[in-house]
């Protein structure tokens, strides 16, 4: 059995095993969490290291069939795309769990809904197959409502939950259609990716059909990565969510969409994604420069780090648009990037907010001086959103502008300016109102992680920023063998 199947198969099981387990059991039910996350990041772990980055096709590969008469079947396998994207969610799911001692009330409810939506996250990712693609990610979904609706804070929870059910039902279905349409109009009789990818190689589809069915792609899955301007949801649903919610969404789940354009969308649609390109890349600037300036007015911390959060989205943007091999390979190391960023931001933002009851920055000040491990770990994820070099949102949005540079100059210049300018004067103005000047006396009693295991996840996301900013090889070596392989860039010709 492959090793994939024992990393989604270990929290899907656990959640299964918590349904037994009576609600008064707390310790057991958080126990149980975070044991079935860790042993994934470890086995996820162990896999990324153990993969070989000079060995073409899929690796850890598994398949069973389902429905034969449809083409369907349990299919796992990772190549250089998405083995850093499982490494991170395992990696993500595992941090969520740690930091989600702030529930109090039907903690086995919650618990349950975060072990389902971590198996779902992982199976997306490493689904072969587009039917199992999309049911893992609907699986990972419908989660986030529930949790946002029940454990979520803020008057306007309630508004949140239904925006973000009705913008993510809605980009969900677009794309399940186009999904539909792309298995369809191919006549090859199976929702294998590889066996669709390899049919369509030989017998490609007219550039009528890839017109029709790759917006539906581009705009479905844009609309659950935030695409400007569909983006509305995310801010207000983070700012909503509990804090595990918002680490595994906004740093993980968020991704299938972009996972999406890249597996299936670039190299089954050449001619169209041809054609569709040069609009992605003008519509990116709407994240970067335009979610910027947005974030820059927000006086609520969560609320800047969602708009920031949809910004970075557009570095991803433009890295596909290139549609080159350093462009595509910079869109995936910025994907694992942001994903370790934006759980370790909300990951600190909910621990203030435990210990402030606000997160107005206006409210806050000087808590650098009764919080100086939290407030030293907020400043570097701050220099890390600023794409300070040494992390790993330098190394990716480096190469995605070196990708850019060719191709949309004008693009990469305004990109530029709202990546080094806009975005570090919005991080470091929050840095400056909520860590430092005078402590009001309302904080004076407020309290830093007290021991190693309230700190573990911070120290485990910090560290992956580090060692993939410091070695991006250990990246780009795979992405970039996998790009080339999988025909994701060298159908388009330039």
């Amino acid at each position: 059995m492959s090793s994939l199947t024992y990393i989604i198969g270990w929290p899907l099981c656990a959640a299964i095993l918590l349904l037994l387990v009576p609600r008064t059991f707390r310790p057991v039910l958080r126990a149980v969490a975070i044991l079935a996350t860790f042993i994934s990041a470890m086995l996820a772990l162990k896999m990324f290291m153990q993969f070989n980055s000079g060995a073409s096709g899929y690796q850890f590969e598994q398949q069973i069939p389902w429905v034969t008469s449809l083409g369907i079947s349990y299919h796992v396998g990772v190549d250089g795309i998405n083995v850093g994207l499982v490494l991170m969610g395992a990696i993500v799911a595992f941090s969520a769990a740690c930091v989600s001692w702030e529930i109090k009330e039907r903690e086995k409810e919650f618990y349950v809904l975060l072990l389902v939506m971590t198996g779902g996250i992982l199976g997306a990712f490493a689904s072969l197959d587009l039917f199992f693609f999309y049911f893992f990610h609907e699986l990972a979904l419908v989660p986030t409502f529930i949790m946002i609706g029940v454990w979520g804070r803020g008057e306007q929870k309630n508004y949140a939950t239904f925006q973000i059910t009705i913008y993510l039902s809605i980009g969900a279905l677009i794309a399940l259609v186009g999904l539909i349409a792309l298995y369809l109009q191919a006549g090859a009789g199976t929702f294998d990716i590889p066996k669709l990818a390899d049919h369509i190689r030989h017998n490609p589809l007219s550039a009528g059909v890839q017109n029709l069915i790759f917006p539906l792609l581009l705009f479905g899955f844009g609309i659950l990565v935030s695409l400007w301007p569909f983006h509305t949801w995310a801010p207000l649903g983070y700012s909503s969510a509990p804090t595990a919610t918002a680490m595994l969404h906004a740093g993980v789940i968020k991704k299938f969409g972009l996972y999406g354009l890249i597996r299936i969308a670039l190299p089954l649609l050449p001619d169209a994604a041809r054609h569709w390109m040069p609009i992605l890349a003008w519509l990116c600037l709407g994240n970067l420069v335009y979610c910027g300036w947005v974030a820059m007015r927000q006086r609520d911390f969560n609320r800047l780090i969602g708009y920031s959060s949809v910004a970075h989205m557009g570095f991803v943007f433009l890295g596909i648009a290139t549609l080159s091999v350093i462009g595509v390979t910079g869109a995936v190391l910025v994907m694992i990037a942001h994903g370790f960023l934006a759980a370790l931001m909300f990951g600190l933002s909910g621990y203030l907010y435990q210990q402030t009851g606000t997160l107005e920055m206006d409210r806050l000040g000087g808590l650098l001086r009764r919080l100086p491990f939290i407030g030293g770990a907020l400043m570097m994820a701050a220099f890390a959103g600023c794409g300070l070099p040494g992390f790993a949102n330098f190394a990716g949005e480096i190469t995605v502008f070196f990708g850019a540079w060719e191709t949309f100059r004008l693009v990469t210049i305004l990109a530029c300016w709202g990546a080094l300018i806009i975005g570090a004067v919005y991080m470091l103005r929050a840095v400056r109102a909520m860590l430092h000047g005078p402590l009001p006396d309302q904080w004076a009693a407020v309290a830093d992680a007290p021991h190693l295991w309230r700190k573990a996840p911070f120290i485990l996301l910090l560290a992956s920023l580090l060692v993939f900013g410091c070695f991006p090889r250990l990246l780009t070596d795979k992405i970039q063998q996998s790009v080339t392989d999988k025909a994701v860039v060298t159908l388009v010709t330039r």
